[in-house]
């Protein structure tokens, strides 16, 4: 998919535009961002707005994030905590002495 961000009113207005006339091509509008399909024609349509408003708007390639593509130790953890008996316990506190990862560490890896 490609994400396509606008930081001014014009670009703005002409993203609405494009959504309205090619709705087929938008998978989400998002106010002043909207998700185009990953084609030829959404590409049209993107790199249209980018000539017209130059570094007002931003583009961006996004695929899903899919929890497979995620560790396992790190799905078991968020599984754990949204188990956890006590709801306002935080995290860095339910992981200390469980065979979980701590907040500081999940911080430093890339996925």
């Amino acid at each position: 998919m490609l994400l396509v961000v606008t930081y001014t009113r014009a670009a703005r207005r002409d993203l609405r535009n494009v959504c309205r006339a090619h709705e087929e091509t938008v998978v989400r509008q998002f106010g002043r961002a909207a998700l185009l399909s990953a084609t030829e024609f959404g590409a049209f349509q993107a790199l249209r707005l980018r000539e017209k408003h130059g570094l007002d708007v931003q583009l961006e390639r996004v695929r899903p994030f899919e929890p497979e593509d995620v560790p396992d130790r790190v799905r078991e953890a968020a599984r754990a905590y949204e188990a956890r008996e006590t709801p306002s316990i935080p995290y860095r506190q339910f992981a200390s002495g469980r065979d979980l990862p701590g907040a500081d560490q999940l911080r430093g890896e890339e996925l």
